[in-house]
């Protein structure tokens, strides 16, 4: 269909083309509804794969590349070239890109999507009015309409963010050249992603935060494996700092005031202040809705804001913010909005985090389970004692299995080392199946491998309760 095809009405208009969007449009056109999917950008797959989780692990890859051939220095002495290109880094991108929105638009054309390229906002309840890129004014209305626009950056009035000097987290791989020196504010997800990885690139990266530990919602066996690595590649962590001002000196560098301490001088500032809905131009108080104290939507079990018909999913309505999450969601709202049920969500999520070292985990950490459990049994596998890892030189890396007092039902897995995020599916599947941890033994893994770690936690566990007389 060409834009010149835009009806006045469809059974389910979608607002944004990232994983929840996508996921949304394809399910309901999957039941036989009449489906259109506005998207103000000339690509589709939204931030997650044009500013986001694309380009960062593309670029994530090479520094791990970097950091290996540093470490590797008895075979080959490596330095990269001063004013290197970070276009040169971030290989293959466009290539990936392109053939991801070119997957997406044959999915969205091969189920009759109607794609519509423009901006949107409510003029009231269940209308909206499309802007197209050529300027013309359509005014469509919906039976459903499902509000999946993402979110931006969020930025503190105290930061001058003018992105080419001070970043946020969407300009932060438009520089043109590597900086010899960053600061980043923050210690999420997104801060500590990027801080690691620009320092595994050589770059000398000071993180600041207000609180004391990055990732506080990890287990703490995690995050003091993520500061042990990143201040082994010659990071700076600085926690439990109040950022007063953050400016470019107008000369040379970028000037950040921390109270009762020095100013932290670099060239460029990273703001990583976590992100907030990106609803500004969509005029959601036209539809009767309103942001929450956070800056989001708030919508019910079945992802339904206060509005009946309009629903909203992915980073719009808040955690986990993950894009796994945001495409379920996103299918979720559009079976819930025809009356097909779909129960409840799995909580058993997996956390990925693709930092150096990677971090992953699912279901309740350590002390999440001593808070709720009182007694719990604890096994640790360390990949610098299981072969693939010294093999692999995967030195800072564990896997920590949690048990209730008994040592029988697996409460939680965490994971920090390189393949974190692939190893944590089998122990989700534990969860889900409500499995002993007994499986884990019983099972075999090839060898040598980094998921053989599950079965010596397992047996950590095991040793323990046989100690204990379970």
């Amino acid at each position: 269909m060409s834009q010149s095809d835009i009806k006045n009405h469809y059974q389910m208009v979608v607002i944004g083309s990232g994983p929840a969007g996508q996921k949304a449009a394809i399910q309901a056109s999957k039941l036989g509804r009449d489906v259109a999917i506005i998207e103000r950008s000339r690509e589709l797959g939204g931030s997650c794969v044009h500013q986001g989780t694309i380009p960062s692990k593309t670029l994530r890859e090479n520094a791990l590349r970097v950091k290996n051939m540093r470490m590797n220095a008895e075979m080959a002495s490596f330095e990269l070239p001063e004013d290197l290109e970070l276009a040169t880094l971030i290989t293959r991108l466009n290539d990936v890109l392109e053939a991801h929105d070119a997957y997406m638009r044959r999915q969205v054309s091969r189920n009759k999507v109607q794609l519509i390229h423009g901006h949107a906002r409510f003029a009231e309840n269940k209308v909206l009015e499309v802007t197209t890129v050529r300027g013309q004014k359509h005014l469509i209305s919906a039976d459903t309409i499902v509000i999946a626009t993402g979110s931006r950056p969020r930025t503190p009035e105290h930061i001058a963010i003018d992105h080419e000097h001070v970043m946020d987290s969407d300009s932060i791989l438009s520089m043109l050249y590597l900086p010899r020196s960053l600061t980043v504010l923050g210690g999420g997800v997104i801060a500590s992603e990027y801080a690691s990885i620009f320092q595994a690139l050589g770059v000398k990266v000071t993180m600041v935060d207000k609180y004391p530990r990055p990732l506080g919602f990890l287990d703490d066996d995690l995050t003091s494996t993520f500061i042990a690595g990143f201040e082994g590649m010659g990071g700076t962590w600085m926690g439990d700092k109040n950022v007063t001002n953050a400016y470019w000196n107008g000369v040379d560098s970028v000037i950040t005031e921390i109270e009762g301490e020095a100013n932290v001088t670099s060239e460029k500032l990273l703001c990583a202040a976590g992100r907030m809905a990106n609803v500004t131009e969509l005029q959601i108080e036209n539809a009767g809705l309103e942001l929450n104290e956070r800056g989001l939507i708030d919508v019910d079990e079945n992802l339904e804001t206060k509005v009946k018909g309009v629903f909203a999913a992915g980073d719009i309505i808040g955690p986990p913010s993950l894009a796994s999450a945001s495409m379920e969601q996103g299918r979720r709202a559009a079976c819930n909005a025809v009356g097909i049920a779909t129960g409840e969500m799995k909580q058993t999520i997996p956390t990925g985090i693709y930092s150096i070292p990677e971090l992953s985990a699912v279901g309740l950490s350590e002390n999440q389970a001593r808070k709720e459990f009182g007694d719990i049994i604890v096994g640790i596998a360390r990949f610098d004692e299981i072969a693939r890892g010294q093999i692999s030189g995967i030195e800072q890396g564990m896997l920590k299995i949690v048990c209730d007092y008994q040592g029988l039902r697996v409460l939680g897995v965490m994971i920090v080392g390189e393949g974190a995020t692939e190893l944590i599916h089998i122990g989700q599947m534990a969860l889900l199946a409500k499995a002993n941890v007994d499986i884990f033994v019983d099972s075999i893994f090839n060898f040598p491998t980094l998921a053989e770690a599950y079965r010596v936690a397992a047996l950590h566990v095991i040793s323990q309760r046989t100690i204990k007389g379970h």
